[in-house]
């Protein structure tokens, strides 16, 4: 088995090149297949109403998912393969810069095909892309970034610093964590001899190219008032409170456990003498897991990282191998490839659409559980990657029920208030197959799009609400219907329908009561 297949990957770099690009073609070709499975996620309604109403920013996210989804539909369409197209090729970008970081950092050719592996399986990144998602394009911006790192290190080349702003630069047009990434850096760099790019011109110059990027997302935040401040100050109320153990204990399975000896042993090498010449990445992975992990963010925001700790792990491996005491690296080398492959096939039906929903439902109980926690949320039958395909449209056939049930001077005063962006943004999607009235929500960036035309004079109220506390709002409230959907996540089933008449309080002097942004 060792002698076959680092034969069979080691003949040249060119040929593992082009391994590697089969790797990220085989990425790009499952989730184009897989792609319109299920339905769609909650968040790509979201996008989809934001590219409706381009600006500058949005509450809980900068401008670029907006403009490539309105792009998208544009030029493709808005089905989820057309959706879908651009994240996977984003993925399999990510698979072909880890392949070049890891030939960039003297890995063999065998190793530069581990390391691209190792991306492949990843179950977070398969979720990632295969969604229409900011960190799918977070994840590229952030391997290109990584790479430009290992060519500054190497040959020395201050004036990358100025491509490298320019890569983040983009970055923080797609999230607002690559200031994370920038402040680690800065750090990294601190603790080591690379401390000399502080005299650097080109390190400035970059920065302050990267900042550019992030000026008209400020300026749009000033003249709203702050929405995104207000917003990551309450996002810790809705994430999962994970504690070190859990963190870290997180971080192996969203990695999955089979590559932990890659990237562990990765960074074991970053702080040898073997590899100071980028230890930086060293530092930077734990300034950014203990800053992630106190703040107690999703388990993901340390996900784009991997890609050089993996890339150094396929290095760590090669020069350990012969070391005493660490010679079953040099077996387990060998025989990684199939043992990386089965623990991909095993954990893909968790992350992709590849499976009938029953079936998923009996794989995911097989398996013990239904996933990763990165939101206090309970879930139910399917991991809430999944379960946030489910339930939409039929919540959008329930609702025209009950607008179509009105008698029809209310229809023509009607509006639908939700809870969350995700019921608006469906509702919103389906309204004209369904003929639904104007929806509206209080929730991130529908509360900035405001109330519209409504008059609130009749609505039809979506959530888990207190009767009384409506009722000090209207006239007149029952509730008239309930929803049912069995494979979505548990908040969204079994919601009341209220119907709301006689508003006491002009809609204009109540809307700011309505404001939630986490």
């Amino acid at each position: 088995m060792k002698r076959s297949f680092q034969t069979l990957f080691n003949r040249d770099e060119n040929y593992a090149l082009a391994i590697v690009v089969g790797l990220a073609v085989l990425k790009l070709v499952i989730h184009l297949l897989t792609s319109s499975n299920y339905g769609y996620f909650r968040d790509e309604f979201y996008y989809i109403a934001a590219s409706q109403h381009l600006a500058f920013g949005y509450v809980d996210f900068p401008p670029f998912i907006a403009v490539l989804t309105a792009f998208v539909r544009l030029t493709l369409g808005d089905s989820l393969l057309a959706l879908h197209f651009f994240p996977a090729l984003a993925g399999a970008g990510v698979i072909l810069l880890t392949g070049l970081m890891a030939r960039q950092l003297g890995a063999d050719p065998f190793g530069q095909v581990l390391a691209a592996l190792a991306v492949l399986i990843a179950p977070q990144y398969l979720g990632m892309n295969a969604l229409l998602t900011m960190d799918s394009f977070d994840l590229l911006v952030w391997a290109a970034a990584l790479y430009l790192l290992i060519l500054i290190f190497k040959d020395d080349r201050p004036k990358l610093w100025l491509v490298f702003g320019l890569v983040l630069g983009v970055g923080l047009t797609i999230k607002v964590t690559p200031l994370y990434f920038g402040l680690a850096l800065v750090i990294g760099l601190a603790l080591t001899p690379y401390r000399k790019y502080f005299r650097s011109p080109y390190l400035y110059l970059g920065g302050s190219i990267a900042l550019v990027f992030l000026l008209p997302y400020g300026i749009w935040n000033a003249a709203n008032g702050w929405p995104t401040i207000e917003f990551w100050r309450n996002y810790g109320n809705k994430v999962f409170q994970a504690s070190p153990l859990v963190f870290l204990l997180q971080q192996i399975l969203i990695m999955h456990p089979f590559t932990l000896p890659l990237w562990l042993s990765g960074l074991v090498y970053l702080f040898t003498p073997k590899g100071k010449q980028y230890r930086p990445f060293g530092w930077m992975y734990l300034v950014l897991f203990l800053l992630f992990m106190l703040q107690h963010a999703k388990n993901y925001f340390l996900a784009p990282f991997y890609p050089v700790v993996f890339a150094c792990g396929t290095i760590a491996m090669q020069q350990f191998a012969s070391s005493r005491g660490w010679r079953w690296l040099g077996w387990l080398r060998a025989h990684y490839v199939p043992f990386l492959v089965l623990g991909g096939i095993l954990f893909a039906p968790l992350t992709i659409p590849m499976l009938p929903v029953n079936a998923l439902v009996t794989y995911v109980q097989a398996l013990g559980g239904t996933n990763v926690k990165s939101e206090k949320s309970d879930t139910g039958l399917l991991p809430q990657n999944f379960a946030d395909r489910f339930g939409w449209e039929e919540l959008a056939a329930r609702m025209s029920e009950v607008y179509r049930s009105l008698p029809a001077e209310d229809q023509a005063r009607t509006c639908i208030v939700t809870s969350n962006y995700g019921e608006a943004g469906a509702l919103q999607f389906y309204s004209s197959k369904y003929d639904l009235p104007p929806i509206i929500s209080g929730h991130n960036n529908y509360y900035l799009w405001g109330p519209g035309n409504c008059t609130g004079e009749v609505i039809l109220y979506l959530g888990d609400a207190n009767i009384d506390d409506l009722k000090q709002g209207f006239v007149e409230v029952k509730q008239v219907a309930v929803t049912q959907c069995e494979y979505c996540m548990p908040y969204e089933n079994n919601l009341p329908i209220f119907l709301c008449r006689g508003i006491r309080i002009p809609i204009e002097q109540t809307w700011p009561q309505t404001k939630v942004f986490q």
